[in-house]
């Protein structure tokens, strides 16, 4: 009678929604130990889950602080026109002079590097990317020296066919 009660053929099942896992009495079967040793293995979605929440609501965070930033401008826009346009005569001149001083900087700067550079590279002082240039300039003359002498041969054989007597 005893065995009735408790009989250890009768499996037993899981609760739906349970994380629980009903013990076996049969401990050494090798199905049970395979997914005793797989369960904490077991993918965890809430980690996926709260990435994803983080990303909308950051998401609609940025995209609400965007459209105030353009309705700000909008509206900052409208509210100054007039005086952009009352004090244009003075921008439009302010605005092309410091264009132009900037760029004249920029091209002197670029200039002066460049040309810097170069006095350093040509004197031996092996400037940074110096490495590269004569590693370009050696691939550029070995493939020169092959087109040359691929051309050669090939011309000394069109010019045999065209002379069979020469």
């Amino acid at each position: 009678m005893a065995d009735r009660a408790n009989p250890s053929h009768i499996q037993q099942r899981p609760i739906y929604g349970s994380t629980t896992v009903p013990r076996s009495n049969n401990i050494n079967h090798p199905i049970a130990s395979l997914l005793r040793q797989l369960q904490p293995h077991a993918p965890s979605y809430s980690g996926q889950l709260f990435g994803f929440l983080a990303f909308f609501i950051s998401g609609g965070i940025l995209l609400l602080l965007t459209g105030i930033t353009v309705t700000a401008s909008v509206l900052g826009f409208i509210a100054f026109l007039p005086i952009i346009i009352i004090s244009s005569p003075i921008w439009i001149p302010l605005f092309l002079l410091v264009t132009g001083f900037l760029s004249l900087a920029g091209f002197v700067f670029g200039t002066a590097a460049v040309v810097s550079w170069m006095y350093r590279y040509y004197k031996g002082m092996h400037p940074i990317g110096s490495d590269q240039v004569d590693y370009a300039r050696s691939r550029i003359y070995d493939t020169a020296a092959h087109v040359k002498d691929y051309a050669g041969g090939y011309f000394h054989g069109k010019l045999k066919d065209a002379a069979p007597g020469a």
